[in-house]
């Protein structure tokens, strides 16, 4: 059997077939921080995402949009760090948030996630540490070291403590190209840093032997010029005891195999669960070394690409690692197996035993076994305990090794073996079940001291809890003993204890949390003996579990009650019932019956006030509660209304509080008919309550049914108090009213004149009518409900018919003087004297409204009444406008100066009194007005009147354009008059500007524009004063107003006109298309620019423009010409009116038109104008294309060699683009771009020179171009050249190749990579390729190339290409090589005239691990070379399966092939097997074997073996059979057989052997039938104990045969004496023993401790009463012991306890 690897290798996912483009599988690219996230930056489609793939589930990716130069997940969360540039951002991904960012001062060059916490951030002279949380900016730790200049830094580490930190780094050395490492190892605490020459390095934790803490180690890679090194250090030493020896530094060569001779570390990872160092080369190896000794245990190339990035695989305990391809491999070492490999492949015992110890690894059993065996021997107690304590998976941890420490002999002067080996496994770790049990017996014993021992051990973890350990500690501490249950979850144990440390709270939340189920009402019951309280809460908890009752409430309840416990069992029911639910009801009941019963009222009392329940029998509980007095409660229990009507007249036990609230609970009905009940029975003493109930339910009583109530018994006062309250509550105007009615009949006066002042919502209709019929002796009542509902005419004329003058008074003085007016009016309408009514108002004096007292008296003609009373107020000095207006009107009526007091009175309204003088003098309405401003009713009184005159003046001077605007409307038929007069009489007499300038907006307005006309050229082309003649704005007005209404005139205005403002009007002027005007007008004042515009865009005149910008020549004049001519096209005429203009801004715009054009002749001077005033790229550039444009390479050449900002590259690339190779050429010589000039040379086919330039490129795809280019031009010397620097790039080799047998050049590209075998740089894929093309084109080299470089091949590429090509051999060589023996074997067998070679295929299928091969092989060898297959077998004889190996066989009929093969599986006893090759034998006649193999090997069908042998020819070969069937107990047939061959011996010793007397008997009748007395003889002798001796007398004797039976019964007596012999020996010893116990119970029952009738009974067991004989006794009547019955022993009544 093949040796296994001690490795376990997988791909974990790949991330190219995940979707992840290859080419950003790359260092820069891709991060992976730990074994949970694989982070990739991506560009798709033009648009960068950051990949997140989640390991533990790779299918699940994450993309997101995120802009970023480099992106690394956090180790342990979904936390991402961000790197754009100098800027870097943390987020947490889950909570969608920016958790830090910082701006760094110089680049970041490496970073990465030192610990969970810390960003470890690498620039060009610092290392910093940024911590995620708070708000710090990064820490520098320290400067790089010189050493580290010029590197690409490829990782950086910190120890687990991070005191220490490593930088590392590599780079090409100058001169040899050997990639050097360089590493920068720093101490925190020290704060030193120390240059290493290194690739690769980990820091590791590593606790060296009798040390108690962890050593930090730093581990490190080398590969120098001279060798290559591993090196283990310790740089921080863990505490060890004085004098302990530290860790040894180590330094092991690495070795390298030959083929990859310039490989060197790039990665290492430390496994802390194994203790292994992973180190990883560039070319893919992987090297195992156990990191105590530095030992190397596996190398072998897990790659066949570069594995740039690794971290440690949790999982595995080993490493993770992706390469180029996309692959993320897991190296770990294979537990079951590494051991083994160790000890077989490396003979390294010490090292195989040191690893498997200290990673509890299988495999080194044996060897720990023998340690431990000899240190025993010795008495090295000490060393065997730490072999068993650090032995693999805990194989020595037994019962066993504890038993032989304590059996083991104490040595003077040290402790003890047992508590050696305990304190191993104490500084070991945790110690298993068994041995935490065994540690703490002898620990108690030892007292309190060492129980806080225990309870350390406990604390640390050291114990594994169990419940045999929890039994051991509870006798001395409960507490810990609980504890140590609570850890092994042993609910009943826990639960006991709880209840005998008294915790019962916390019984139901531990049985809830462990989900435990228990007889609880057991547990109750026991516990309400003891501790009543404590079952009473155990009770309430279980019975409030939050996952339903697990208890039986009733259950629980009769068990406190059986114990009296009423207060428990009270309170329980009243926890447990909390919830009220219907299904509670009995339990309810039973609850305040039990309390009611009891004489406990204040219990039930409190139920029925908090309200706790509502389904329990209240028609019992009512009876109950009314004969024990509580009246109330019964109430609250009845429902029937007779029940009800009986108790509630028993007010002097209820509560009248309560009484009031229980009426609500009453139906409406119910409640009337207790109040009526009430009402009848004691109304004087229930009359209150009554009132509460009736003021509480009136709304559901409603008000008419209680004021029904109150009135039918005559209750005003009742009725009085109820309403009182009701009336607040409601708006009912009729309860208002009998509110008020029942007010005035208890005569409370004042109550009523409260409500009529302030109640609102009484009928006051009804209400007055009411007083007045009522007839009080204070009528104020009735004059606050008529003020407040205006009813002051009727209230006067009934206080003026019945002669209350002074109530007149007293309201209008007192109570309301407002109403004054209203209450004259009503005076004079009841014809009440003047005298009167003028003394009335003056005694109001300001107190009366003006206008309302005006009005009124105006409405009656009476006026002039109240002359005194408005002069009066003038005189205080009132402003109110009502008293003016009616002292006017009083003095226009009796003509007293009118014009005098209009004029003067500033108080009046003009609108009001202008109105009333309309009618009687218009100039007096127009004064009245024009004093007013009333504009609207002014001009209506002049358009009536006609007094336009006056109306033009008045807007004139109002100069109000909103008025001008109504009187200039077109629906004005009076506006023409109007303008007429505007026009001749009121601006002519104006003299002010601003008065005019408001006039003309108006007319504006208006839209009246030859009205505007003629009113501006009167003014000012005919006016008089200068003001208005030079005046601007009304030039402007005149020559706008012109544009607008007659453009004919504009052009006279402006030549008559010079005062105003030109570039507006001429701006007017074009937008209303008057170009010519408006070109006057910039040509009379001299605005070119504006002319030669309105020339271009508006006249299009483009002749007119050249003209006018020739005349002017002014450059912006051209400039506007020029752009112009671009805009129509007329390009060179364009550029020739710029170079005019010397104008250069619009360069961009010529270049843009110059192509379409074909200018380039005029745009070369344009351009040179243009860099005279500007250096701008874009203008350089052109001109140097316009140059190429123009084939001028002498002035190209002349411009390149003098200073300029041209875009050479870019005018270079678009001449190549355009095909003007020539001036391309020029330019990429210039700017040393010899990759374009290379391909320029090659459409130039300048090849020699492309070839140069190429050389010069040094680039790839330069060279690949050349080359392509040589190869299609047939330069194949030239082509080769370039050739040779392209196939050291595996990445291009392929491409190359291609080209070549595109074009059919097969001999040329072989001899191309036969020279490229030389080069230093040759790579796999050269010797790769190779050997493909020989398998396409020169099969006759192949096998002499694969032979000699197949470590260099890419086998598994040429194995397709050579099974293409059928090139088998190879194919078999290659398979074989590649260790895929299968496939070798597999192809050998399907063209073995080509590949096939017996000793080739037996090295081969030896090698296999399909084991259908083995099969194939062997039909393939019946078919080809039968007489070779049992060497075939023999080399796979411990990998087949020879069961089908032998139905194979037998099925192709070809057993006699394999006997050989079937000799040699025979020692596994197969039964196939051992079929088939008896099966041979018997064919064989070789009944030697068969009888000498069926004794061994006795795995087959022995029947039908015996049926094939019965009917063979041959004796031997029946004896076999016989043998068969007796070995099988058909003795009938095998003694048939042998009878049959006359086997006498053979027949007698299977019948002896059958123990069967029958057969016996049988064939000592055919013995005498046959009269062979000497088998007869023989027969007695063998079958002696068979044979009765009956039947052998019987045949002796009648055969006359005694004689030789005689011996047979002469043996037969002697047996018959020594049985009887035996036998009485047997009954003395019975008869001695009856005799001895006899004498023992005498002596008991003398002592009187037994019973004579109970025999065997013990006087020290506990006497059991009532036991019957037989049951519950030691014994039956002195009989011999009998097993146990049920019931006996320690029982009562013979039924147990």
């Amino acid at each position: 059997m093949a040796q296994q690897l001690p490795i376990r290798f997988q791909e974990v996912a790949n991330l190219v077939a995940l979707g992840i483009n290859q080419q950003y599988v790359t260092f820069n690219t891709l991060t992976m921080e730990s074994d949970k996230y694989i982070c990739v930056r991506e560009e798709v489609n033009g648009q960068v995402q950051v990949v997140i793939i989640d390991l533990s589930n790779p299918q699940d990716i994450q993309r997101r949009p995120i802009t970023a130069d480099s992106a690394i997940m956090n180790p342990v969360s979904k936390v991402i760090a961000l790197k754009a540039q100098n800027y870097l951002q943390i987020f947490n991904l889950e909570m969608k948030s920016k958790m830090k960012s910082v701006q760094m001062q110089e680049p970041v060059v490496f970073w990465k996630w030192v610990t969970p916490a810390t960003v470890a951030l690498v620039t060009g002279s610092a290392v910093y540490h940024w911590a995620m949380d708070g708000q710090s900016d990064p820490k520098k730790m320290f400067d790089r070291n010189p050493s580290l200049n010029d590197t690409q830094i490829i990782n950086y580490k910190t120890s687990a403590n991070e005191k220490w930190c490593v930088l590392i780094g590599i780079k090409s050395e100058p001169g040899t190209g050997r990639i050097v490492g360089a590493m920068q190892l720093f101490s925190v605490e020290k704060n030193v840093s120390q240059p290493i020459e290194g690739h690769a390095a980990a820091f590791a934790q590593f606790r060296t032997e009798g040390a108690s803490t962890d050593s930090t180690l730093f581990t490190f890679a080398s590969k120098g010029a001279a060798a290559s090194k591993l090196h283990v250090t310790e740089v921080a030493p863990g505490q060890r005891p004085a004098g302990a020896p530290g860790f040894q530094k180590k330094a092991v060569d690495l070795v390298f195999p030959p083929e990859a001779a310039n490989d060197f570390p790039v990665a290492m990872q430390v496994s802390a669960k194994h203790g292994v160092v992973y180190m990883v080369t560039k070319f893919g190896y992987c090297h195992v070394h156990d990191i105590e000794t530095g030992s190397l245990i596996y190398s072998n190339r897990i790659s066949g690409e570069t594995i740039f990035v690794t971290t440690d695989h949790s999982a595995t305990g080993g490493m993770l690692g992706v390469n180029r391809k996309g692959q993320v491999l897991s190296v770990a070492l294979d537990e079951n197996t590494v051991v083994p490999y160790i000890v077989n492949t490396h003979k390294n015992l010490q090292l195989a035993l040191r690893l498997a110890t200290r990673a509890g690894l299988p495999g080194a059993e044996n060897l720990v076994s023998h340690q431990f065996e000899q240190f025993m021997a010795q008495g090295n107690y000490k060393e065997a305990a730490k072999i068993a304590a650090n032995s693999p998976a805990g194989a020595l941890r037994t019962q066993t090794t504890i038993q032989r420490f304590q059996q083991a002999p104490a040595v003077q002067g040290q402790p003890s073996p047992i508590l050696t080996y305990f304190g191993c496994l104490l500084e070991k770790g945790k110690l298993n079940r068994l041995e935490s049990v065994e540690l703490a017996k002898p620990v108690l014993q030892q007292g309190k001291k060492e129980e806080d021992l225990l309870h350390k051990w406990l604390g640390e973890d050291k114990l594994d809890c169990s419940e045999e350990l929890g039994d051991v500690v509870k006798p001395l501490d409960p507490n810990m003993a609980l504890a140590i249950y609570l850890k092994a979850n042993v609910p009943m144990k826990v639960i006991q204890c709880f209840m005998e440390t008294g915790q019962f709270d916390k019984i139901p939340q531990y049985a809830a949390k462990v989900n435990f189920s228990a007889d609880w009402g057991t547990v109750i019951e026991n516990m309400v003996r003891v501790n009543p309280q404590g079952a009473c809460e155990l009770a309430q908890k279980l019975a409030t579990n939050p996952n339903g009752p697990q208890v039986d409430f009733n259950q629980v309840t009769d068990i406190f009650m059986k114990y009296n416990c009423l207060q428990q069992a009270t309170a329980f029911l009243l926890e447990a019932l909390k919830g009220n639910k219907p299904e509670e009801g009995p339990l309810q009941t039973r609850l305040l019956e039990m309390n009611l019963m009891a004489g406990q009222p204040g219990v039930v009392g409190a139920i029925f006030d908090n309200d706790l329940f509502s389904h329990y029998d209240k028609a019992r509980i009512a009876g109950l509660c009314e004969k024990a007095g509580l009246v109330q409660r019964a109430l609250e229990c009845y429902d029937e209304i007779a029940d009800i009507k009986r108790c509630i007249t028993r007010t002097d036990l209820l509560n009248p509080e309560w009484l009031v609230k229980y009426f609500g609970t009453l139906s409406v009905e119910h409640a009337l008919e207790c109040l009526h009940h009430l009402m009848r029975t004691n109304m004087r003493q229930n009359l209150q309550v009554i009132v509460q109930v009736a003021r509480e339910y009136s709304e559901q009583l409603t008000n008419e049914k209680l004021i029904e109530l109150f009135e039918n018994y005559k209750s005003y006062e009742g009725l009085f108090y109820y309403l009182g309250a009701a009336a607040m509550k409601t708006e009912d105007p009729a309860v208002h009213f009998k509110y008020i009615e029942a007010a005035t009949k208890v005569g409370n006066y004042q109550e009523v004149e409260r409500v009529t002042r302030e109640n609102t919502h009484y009928d006051p209709v009804q209400v007055k009518d009411f007083l007045k019929e009522a007839r009080l002796p204070d009528q104020r009542p009735l004059i606050n409900v008529c003020d407040r509902y205006d009813m002051v005419d009727e209230l006067t004329q009934y206080l003026y018919a019945n002669n209350m003058t002074k109530y007149i008074e007293l309201y209008v003085t007192k109570v309301n003087p407002m109403k004054t007016p209203e209450v004259a009016g009503a005076l004079l309408d009841a014809d009440c004297g003047e005298d009167f009514v003028r003394t009335l108002i003056l005694s109001v004096r300001g107190m009366c409204p003006a206008e309302a007292l005006v009005e009124a008296c105006e409405h009656r003609n009476r006026l002039k009444l109240l002359q005194p009373w408005l002069e009066a107020r003038v005189n205080e000095g009132v402003q109110e406008p009502a008293v003016h207006n009616a002292l006017m009107k009083i003095y226009v009526d009796m003509n007293n100066k009118p014009e005098e007091h209009l004029q003067t009175n500033m108080y009046y309204d003009s609108k009001v009194v202008g109105e009333y003088c309309e009618k009687r003098d218009p100039h007096l309405a127009f004064t009245v007005y024009k004093r007013g401003l009333c504009d609207q009713e002014l001009i209506e009184l002049t358009n009536k009147h006609g007094l336009f005159k006056q109306q033009a003046r008045y807007l004139v001077e109002r100069q109000d354009l909103e008025l001008w605007e109504t009187v200039l409307t077109n629906d004005n038929p009076h506006k023409r008059d109007l303008v007429d007069q505007v026009v001749q009489t009121a601006l002519p007499e104006t003299k002010s500007a601003e008065v005019v300038s408001i006039t003309v907006k108006a007319f504006i307005t208006a839209d009246l524009p030859n009205e505007l006309i003629e009113l501006l050229d009167k003014i000012v082309l005919h006016g008089t004063t200068d003001e208005f003649r030079n005046n601007k704005n009304l030039q402007n007005l005149l020559l706008l107003t012109a544009i607008k209404a007659d453009k004919g005139r504009v052009m006279d205005y402006i030549n008559r006109l010079a005062n105003y403002d030109a570039p507006d009007i001429a701006n007017i002027a074009v937008g209303s298309e008057l170009y010519e005007e408006a070109l006057v007008i910039y040509k009379k004042h001299g605005y070119h620019r504006e002319a030669a515009k309105v020339l271009i865009e508006y006249l299009s005149s483009s002749d007119r423009a050249l003209e006018y910008a020739d005349k002017v020549n002014e450059p912006e004049v051209w400039s506007m010409l020029a752009k112009s001519q671009l805009a129509n096209g007329f390009v060179k005429e364009s550029i020739a009116s710029y170079i005019r203009a010397d104008d250069g801004a619009d360069y961009s715009a010529v270049i843009d038109a110059t192509e379409p054009a074909d200018a380039w002749k005029e745009l070369c001077d344009y351009l040179q104008m243009c860099r005279k005033k500007t250096k701008e790229s874009h203008i350089d550039s052109t001109l140097l294309y316009a140059y190429a444009r123009c084939e001028n390479y002498v002035a190209m050449e002349e411009f390149i060699s003098s200073p300029n900002v041209a875009q050479i590259q870019g005018i270079g690339d678009r001449c190549y683009n355009e095909g003007i190779y020539e001036a391309a050429k020029v330019l990429f010589t210039s700017i040393s771009n010899w990759s374009r000039l290379a391909s320029s040379l090659i459409h130039l086919q300048e090849y020699q020179a492309a070839v140069d330039a190429a050389r010069k490129a040094n680039s790839a795809k330069t060279w690949k171009e050349v080359n392509a280019a040589c190869v299609e031009a047939a330069e194949f010397r030239l082509a080769q050249i370039c050739a040779l620097h392209i196939i050291i790039n595996p990445d291009e080799l392929e491409g190359l190749i291609q080209t070549y047998e595109a074009l059919g050049h097969f001999d040329e590209v072989i001899s191309l990579m036969e020279s490229g075998l030389n080069l230093e740089r040759a790579h796999m894929g050269i010797f790769t390729e190779l050997g493909i093309l020989y398998a396409k084109y020169r099969p006759d080299k192949l096998m002499e190339h694969i032979k000699l470089f197949w470590s260099k091949l890419n086998i598994r590429k040429l194995l397709k290409s050579c099974e293409d090509n059928h090139h088998w051999p190879e194919l078999v060589f290659l398979y074989t090589h590649y260790d895929e023996y299968d496939n070798a074997c597999l192809t050998m067998i399907k063209h073995p005239a080509d590949a096939w070679e017996n000793t080739r295929f037996k090295e081969t299928i030896a090698k296999v691990t399909n084991s259908e091969i083995f099969y194939k092989a062997i039909d393939f060898y019946l078919e080809f070379a039968p007489l070779q297959l049992v060497e075939v077998l023999t080399v796979v004889l411990a990998n087949i399966d020879h069961v089908r190996v032998v139905h194979q066989l037998r099925k192709a009929g070809h057993l006699y092939l394999i006997k050989e093969y079937l000799l040699k599986v025979q020692g596994e006893n197969i039964k196939e097997v051992n079929d088939a090759l008896y099966e041979l034998y018997v064919q064989d006649e070789d009944h030697e074997a068969l009888a000498k193999s069926i004794d061994t090997f006795n795995q087959f069908d022995q029947i039908e073996m015996a049926k094939r042998c019965e009917a063979h020819e041959l004796l031997q070969f029946r004896r076999i059979a016989a043998k068969l069937y007796m070995s099988n107990e058909r003795y009938a047939q095998s003694i048939e057989l042998s009878k049959g061959d006359q086997d006498w011996s053979t027949a007698i010793q299977t019948t002896a052997d059958s123990g069967k007397t029958e057969l016996a008997e049988q064939l000592l009748n055919f013995f005498v039938e046959q009269k062979n007395k000497a088998c007869f003889a023989a027969t007695l002798y063998t079958c002696y104990e068979l044979l009765r001796p009956d039947v052998v007398m019987e045949l002796a004797w009648r055969n006359g045969i005694t004689d030789y039976a005689m011996p047979y019964m002469v043996q037969t007596m002697r047996h018959m004496s020594l049985k009887l012999e035996g036998l009485e020996k047997q009954g003395q010893k019975f008869e001695e023993k009856a005799k001895e116990e006899q004498n023992a119970a005498e002596q008991m029952a003398t002592m009187g401790y037994a019973d004579p009738g109970m025999g065997g009974y013990n006087g020290n067991a506990l006497t059991v009463y009532g036991a019957m004989p037989g049951v519950g006794g030691g014994g039956m009547m002195g009989g011999p012991p009998q097993p146990p019955q049920y019931g006996g022993g320690m029982g009562y009544g013979g039924q147990g306890y």
